[in-house]
């Protein structure tokens, strides 16, 4: 039986990153509209459908889409013309988007059509829902989506499968929707007057995305600040940076909450202590200011966070039901700019977490700069015999350098479509497609330095780190031992991110140890 508390109830206003998670992730909740919701849905059905049975010129429900708006459909076609929509715009390219970013934009689609500015039917949005409550997969293509118009291809393909048509992946493997649908007993949907174009017309695809990237960027700066940590206090440096004083005198939140983090997880080093009175007048920047390039980091993922969250709850449908008012409008609320430009922004401040997290590995592995750690992190009688970490730093290098050409941003360029009617496009998909990458990327150097700094601090025994790297030194170590000599380390780099970084297991460990990190 399932619970109220397993149950994700749709309102069109309360949708939450964490919601797009539990569900499109880990599939912890099923899915339902809200009674509330479903009266302003069925109002805006029922006005939808007066117009048609009018036979009034309304883009969409009687005419045709894009350059064809002018063409005005016979009554006995207006059905046909919606399903034609769907397979005519489906025409993707490239790898399947994953699994639980097409159950993201399910859930956004849904979302945004219960807020009753669209006219659909309660039965079409439950049938969308369907997909993810019976844990269905619609293949759908990652490329061709500009981002205005809303997401057409991919979402195109996504409902696809609620007609009978189409592909799911299922095993691994792709099958047509309509075998995968008759086996659970579901039974496809006709669509009516406006549906089709209210499927596929927003920003659904490129929001279900961000919401994906913003939970996993925001847990990725948590990370961060236990790996430059570590780093810090591998290298012999100095909290003193970190002072509350200095970040007073500059008060960006996120500088603040940084500086406090280091100085808890750095708290009573006996490494630090080692050496307090040493000649060592101040570290390097990527040590030194970490509050202000990690902090800044922060300070931008709240006014990503922002943007998303509103996007997540928002009407992005073309045109615009407002019933109460006789009204019927040609918009634009399914140009993606809004996500485009946060995306863009989100790989740019990622990209650059990635970018000073490598600075410190280099600074690590090399012995003129990791102040008195052997070359390369290996013990010094297998100097030469074995490279050590020597290459895994070079993996950290290519990615972020990877990382420089991703972060170029997609918002800038627009290309006409639709035969110059719709002459800007916002790039929106492919900025949240890239942000992801750059994440994914970073998260390989994070993980790259958690082992680094590991292999580091254990060359300071039987002196101890503070006691949150110690903490995330001891998670490390139940997975990684130290490296006496040369090993295979892609599999370690692997198991790092699996088992300590994926869900953020390393954050809730150090925080076991010294309570919740700002």
């Amino acid at each position: 039986m399932i619970t109220s508390e397993q149950l994700l109830v749709l309102t069109g206003e309360t949708l939450s990153i964490n919601d797009i998670v539990d569900v499109a992730r880990h599939k912890r909740m099923k899915v339902i509209i809200s009674e509330e919701t479903k009266s302003k849905m069925q109002a805006s059905r029922d006005y939808v459908a007066k117009v048609a049975n009018e036979k009034r010129v309304v883009y969409g429900v009687t005419t045709g889409f894009g350059k064809f708006k002018n063409v005005v459909i016979a009554q006995d076609q207006l059905c046909q013309m919606q399903e034609n929509l769907i397979m005519s715009h489906a025409v993707g390219v490239g790898e399947p988007l994953k699994e639980e970013e097409v159950r993201a934009a399910v859930l956004v689609r849904a979302n945004s059509l219960v807020k009753g500015y669209s006219g659909v039917r309660i039965e079409l949005v439950e049938k969308l829902l369907e997909l993810v409550n019976a844990d269905i997969y619609p293949y759908v293509p990652c490329k061709g989506s500009v981002g205005s118009s809303g997401d057409l291809a991919p979402l195109s393909h996504i409902m696809l499968v609620i007609l009978g048509m189409g592909e799911v992946i299922e095993g691994g493997q792709r099958k047509p929707s309509n075998e995968v649908l008759a086996r659970l007993g579901i039974q496809p949907i006709k669509l009516v007057a406006k549906e089709g174009l209210a499927l596929i017309n927003g920003t659904s695809v490129m929001t279900g995305i961000a919401a994906l990237a913003i939970f996993d960027a925001e847990l990725l700066t948590q990370m961060a600040d236990i790996s430059g940590a570590m780093t810090l206090e591998a290298t012999m440096g100095t909290v003193a940076a970190c002072h509350h004083m200095v970040h007073l005198a500059r008060p960006h939140i996120g500088q603040q909450t940084v500086a406090e983090n280091i100085r808890r997880l750095c708290a009573d080093s006996a490494i630090g202590y080692s050496h307090r009175n040493c000649d060592r007048v101040q570290d390097a920047y990527s040590l030194r200011c970490m509050p202000q390039v990690h902090g800044a980091v922060r300070d931008s993922l709240r006014h990503i966070r922002s943007v998303v969250e509103i996007e997540l709850n928002s009407a992005t449908d073309n045109p615009l039901i407002f019933h109460d008012y006789d009204l019927i409008i040609s918009c634009g609320n399914f140009h993606g700019e809004p996500i485009a430009f946060v995306m863009d922004y989100l790989g740019i401040v990622i990209a650059e977490l990635g970018n000073i997290a490598e600075r410190r590995i280099c600074r690590m592995v090399d012995p003129a700069t990791s102040e008195g750690l052997p070359a390369f992190l290996i013990p010094h009688e297998q100097a030469g015999l074995s490279s050590g970490y020597m290459i895994s730093h070079y993996t950290a290098a290519a990615v972020v350098s990877e990382n420089k050409i991703l972060a170029h941003p997609a918002s800038v360029d627009s290309i006409p479509t639709s035969a110059n009617q719709e002459d800007h496009v916002s790039f929106g998909t492919i900025a949240a497609r890239k942000a992801r990458q750059i994440i994914e990327n970073v998260y390989e150097v994070i993980g790259i330095e958690l082992m680094s700094a590991a292999q580091g601090l254990d060359f300071h025994k039987p002196l101890l780190p503070g006691l949150g790297c110690q903490a995330a030194w001891e998670m490390i170590r139940q997975f990684v031992p130290f490296s006496e000599k040369d090993k295979i380390l892609y599999q370690d780099m692997q198991t790092i991110r699996k088992e300590i970084m994926l869900d953020g297991k390393i954050v809730q460990h150090v925080e076991q140890r010294i309570g919740k990190l700002s």
